[in-house]
């Protein structure tokens, strides 16, 4: 064996006594390399990758010197050069310089290990087309990275990257980068030279905004932005042709973004930032989408140019301050999901919610035809259905039985908006957004026949104990007005589905609402009420929503969690420790389920 000691063989033959030694890569495999080109060492506890790895295809193989009756499978003269190295799920720290010397590699893959540092000498790998760094340590990258031209897809996500140079650009070759889940403050201008990029994550980092430039990438189909700090897109994305997928979730987004003449654009995920009004303007320019996920916002309301959007399949709306609904959205043609839960909404039954998205449809379908101006796409109204314009609106009483007097900013309530009804069987009253400090006391007169009542938005102190009269009640509105406590007396209106005292000035939960059986939404957000009675509350079989969030609960009464008809509970916003955030996150029946299981035994 002597004879093989010299010359180029003394590398060769001391890699592989390490191999035999301390190596934790089986000979077999190494030999199975040489045929396939692909070497497989995910999950071995490597903290280092033996030198014999890096020089496959430069030494002399082991079996050469013990056997030396070749059969046509053994050639090792003939073998292949590596081109494929996975190497995940180790302990690496570094990789060596010598990473050159497997200058034929296509795809390199080091996720999921604890690398600092890469070799500058990564850059030598002139035919890489994926480079696969993701879920290590890494704070910066070697200038060699950026040599690699031929590149098609390079995952960078989980690491702690501050910063991407310019040179980022050189990587015109580029179909798949994702950054994700790192520390980025910003983007290089550069990335507009990425032409062929399609897919572009840059989830989870610190960006305040995306360079007008990236609008260049005209072949990017996917752009997830989600979890940064962005608070405006810039309009020019629009002339990203192929865009089809924008994710924007979790940013300080305050209006949706403006994409004239985005005709590609399929699905916008919007969630969880504070957008507070839908522009028509905005609106107009997507009439290419199929879903709209608006959850999780401050929108209070559907502007009826939501109908332009006559490709919508999905419209997310759950936990927004919407209480009406335009019709118009009934005739979206191909709208077949629609999610609601978490609104104030108030002019449509809560049974007609659980039915499901095509029960409402058909709902606001029917509504289309009640409307006097049977305005579908927002045509502007006449003079005599506009409140502010015409004093009494006397064709809305006759045929919607609806009396609106909102919006006025009057202390009272005139007498001839009373004197119009003339006999008329009135079933909604408006009296929102004016200065009254008193429910008008003409209003008993409809008591035969009114249902749903709107005193929102106004400064009322008290509710008189004559209210509990109006036996016809379903649904009364008192949000935002100055009410401390409610009459006992009212626990008369024993039809009443729904009252809304949200922004009051509540300290404690009202008594006769546990007295209100037939009650289904009870939404009392943004007051100061410091707890509720859980076993009063379980006595009320058909409730199934409840909004306590913005309180001042300190401690959520385990037996809330027998309250099991509810099927929106929110608790958000209040001084509690338990349920955290977490179990609060995973919704209703999570909740439920959880404070169920602390109660006492």
């Amino acid at each position: 064996m002597s004879r093989f000691k010299r010359g180029a063989h003394v590398d060769s033959r001391a890699g592989f006594r390490q191999e035999k030694e301390d190596c934790p890569v089986p000979s077999g495999l190494l030999k199975a390399a040489r045929k396939s080109g692909q070497l497989n060492l995910s999950g071995r506890g490597l903290t280092e990758v033996p030198q014999s790895v890096w020089r496959l295809n430069i030494d002399t193989p082991q079996e050469s010197q013990q056997n030396l009756s070749f059969g046509a499978a053994d050639r090792w003269w003939e073998q292949a050069d590596l081109t494929k190295l996975l190497l995940s799920s180790n302990k690496l720290q570094s990789l060596s310089e010598e990473v050159k010397l497997l200058p034929a590699l296509l795809v390199l893959d080091v996720h999921d290990n604890q690398l600092s540092s890469l070799p500058d000498s990564i850059g030598d790998l002139e035919q890489l087309q994926k480079l696969v760094l993701s879920h290590n340590k890494l704070t910066e990258l070697p200038l060699g990275l950026w040599r690699l031209t031929n590149l098609r897809c390079l995952h960078l996500q989980k690491n702690l990257i501050k910063n991407i140079p310019l040179d980022l650009g050189n990587l015109v070759n580029l179909d798949d980068l994702d950054l994700s889940n790192n520390h980025l403050m910003d983007i290089p201008e550069s990335l507009a030279n990425l032409k062929s990029l399609v897919k572009l994550n840059l989830s989870c980092n610190k960006l305040q905004s995306l360079p007008p430039a990236i609008s260049e990438m005209k072949n990017l189909r996917l752009l997830d932005c989600t979890q940064n700090q962005i608070e405006s897109i810039p309009p020019v994305l629009a002339q990203m042709e192929s865009l089809e997928q924008l994710y924007l979730r979790h940013n300080k987004l305050r209006y949706l973004p403006e994409l004239p003449c985005c005709k590609t654009l399929k699905d916008l995920f919007c969630g969880n930032n504070q957008i507070e009004v839908l522009e028509a303007e905005h609106l107009k320019h997507l009439s290419s989408l199929s879903f709209l996920e608006l959850r999780d916002n401050k929108v209070k309301s559907l502007p009826e140019e939501i109908t332009l959007l006559q490709g919508l399949e999905r419209l997310d709306l759950t936990n927004n301050d919407i209480s009406s609904l335009p019709c118009g959205l009934g005739a979206l043609p191909k709208l077949k999901f629609l999610a609601l839960e978490g609104n104030p909404l108030r002019a449509i039954r809560r049974d007609l919610l659980t039915k499901g998205t095509g029960e409402l449809l058909k709902y606001l379908r029917s509504r289309i035809q009640e409307q006097p101006d049977g305005g579908l796409k927002g045509e502007p109204k006449t003079a005599m259905t506009l409140p502010s314009q015409a004093k009494i609106n006397v064709h809305a009483i006759k045929t919607l039985k609806t009396l609106d007097y909102s919006e006025k900013h009057e202390g009272s309530i005139p007498d001839e908006v009373f004197d119009a009804i003339d006999d008329s069987p009135v079933s909604n009253v408006n009296f929102s957004k004016n200065q009254l400090t008193a429910v008008p006391p003409r209003i008993m007169e409809l008591k035969d026949t009114l249902a749903d009542i709107n005193l929102g938005f106004n400064k009322l102190t008290t509710i008189p104990e004559d209210f509990s009269k109006l036996k016809q009640l379903l649904h009364i509105d008192l949000r935002n007005n100055l009410l401390i406590s409610l009459p006992m007396e009212l626990e008369g209106l024993t039809k009443l589905r729904s009252i809304i005292l949200s922004f009051n000035r509540f300290k404690l939960f009202p008594d006769v609402l546990y007295r209100i059986s037939s009650l289904e939404t009870i939404l009392i957000s943004s007051n100061q009420v410091g707890g509720i009675d859980p076993v009063q509350m379980k006595t009320l079989n058909s409730l199934s929503t409840l909004d306590l969030s913005n309180n001042d609960i300190m401690q959520v009464p385990p037996e809330l969690g027998n309250c099991t008809s509810l099927r929106a509970l929110m608790l958000d916003g209040n001084p509690f420790r338990n349920p955290r955030a977490a179990i609060l996150s995973k919704g209703t029946d999570a909740i439920l389920e959880y404070l169920r299981g602390r109660i006492p035994t």
